[in-house]
């Protein structure tokens, strides 16, 4: 008998401690062949907990030690945005793979930088956009690209949360310095802006936004909060903070040569946690998917019954059918959609001839690209363009 094929080990850095550097942790080692040998905190101790709490061998609160390793193969960006170019920047220049939280940068300035100094240094790069791997939703991609919908004429849909409410809720995001000048629209717009290209193949060429601020100051506590976290302090611990990022925000938007639709944000919409939601028709049929019940597909037709398909690798076109790893019935969620896009970024980490089936930074730009528009639109409370194809 021959020797059994053993996979070589990735060793990868998570920076970042938060909800996301938990998630990024946890998924990566459930591919086998990556293992978490580092994690970077904002400080020291920090960093340690993480460390001891996971089974990481190293810690520290030093990018650039981590870095000078030569073992270390990839990066995990996991950190507040205002982080994300310098350190994607300090990790490219290392040599390293990079696969970034989104949204890519502060700018479309930067997240353009990025884009050109991978390509100047041929390294892998990845931005999170992982709600595109469903298995249900990379369904609903193949069926379109193989005309079941016809010709796609409308989109319409919302990603709502609930998390920021009260003004007593906190996170960093709510401060610009770290989050930058968008939250909502940055945090959850993008992905839904992301998705919808993503499953159309039709890029948005203008839109009009309109957002809100409906909480003017906020409650920041006096000591941190992890994300999704920390909803129940005492008014003493808090200091008032001036609130100048929106809460909400409702966008129309043209797509492609015909195609039109609109979407709304929220995290402050009670009782919706995380609700992801959008609807897709065409001149034969629709479809329609909510990320709060991510196994079912809905099939609408106009002169037939319509159809609810429960995720089943065995129903679904060859394409999709890749990213379910588990049979019908059991069911696959927010977890694996990250695990399936760390699935192929590291099959490129591991083979840089491996195709690059998963978003790349020019993803993040062209993503940052609509943020800003978005924001001058709803400066200018007016419709603007946007280029179809940025370029590095």
């Amino acid at each position: 008998m021959g020797k059994p094929l053993v996979m070589k080990t990735i060793k990868t850095a998570i920076v970042g401690t938060g909800f996301m550097g938990k998630v990024h942790t946890e998924n990566v080692r459930r591919l086998g062949n990556v293992e978490v040998a580092a994690v970077v905190g904002s400080r020291k101790e920090t960093a340690e907990r993480f460390a001891a709490a996971n089974s990481i061998p190293f810690a520290t609160a030093d990018l650039g030690t981590v870095l000078q390793r030569k073992e270390i193969d990839a990066v995990h960006i996991c950190t507040p945005n205002v982080d994300h170019f310098p350190m994607s920047s300090a990790a490219m220049e290392a040599g390293k793979a990079v696969l970034c939280e989104k949204p890519l940068a502060m700018t479309s300035a930067e997240a353009r930088k990025l884009v050109e100094q991978a390509r100047d240094r041929n390294i892998v790069n990845a931005v999170q956009h992982n709600l595109r791997y469903y298995p249900v939703v990379q369904q609903m991609r193949e069926m379109i690209a193989a005309g079941d919908l016809g010709e796609i004429l409308i989109v319409q849909g919302t990603y709502s949360q609930d998390w920021l409410l009260y003004d007593t809720d906190w996170n960093w995001r709510l401060d610009a310095k770290f989050n930058g000048k968008l939250r909502v629209m940055g945090d959850i717009g993008s992905h839904w802006m992301d998705m919808i290209q993503h499953l159309t193949g039709l890029p948005i060429t203008s839109l009009c936004a309109d957002f809100t601020i409906f909480h003017k100051t906020r409650k920041r506590p006096k000591g941190s909060v992890e994300t999704f976290a920390g909803k129940k302090r005492a008014p003493s611990e808090y200091d008032e903070f001036p609130i100048d990022t929106e809460d909400f925000g409702m966008v129309m938007i043209h797509l492609g040569q015909r195609a039109k639709g609109a979407f709304t944000v929220s995290q402050m919409s009670a009782g919706r946690k995380n609700r992801f939601a959008f609807e897709i028709f065409g001149t034969k049929a629709g479809v329609a998917w909510d990320q709060e019940r991510p196994d079912t597909l809905w099939i609408g037709h106009r002169n037939e019954p319509n159809q609810v398909l429960i995720k089943d690798a065995s129903l679904f076109y060859p394409g999709a059918a890749t990213f379910a790893d588990l049979p019908g019935g059991h069911s696959e969620g927010y977890d694996d959609s990250h695990k399936q896009l760390f699935k192929r970024f590291y099959a490129r980490v591991a083979d840089p001839s491996a195709p690059v089936d998963y978003p790349t930074f020019e993803d993040g730009l062209r993503g940052m690209i609509l943020l800003e528009k978005s924001a001058e639109s709803d400066a200018k409370k007016s419709w603007v363009k946007i280029e179809t194809q940025p370029s590095a």
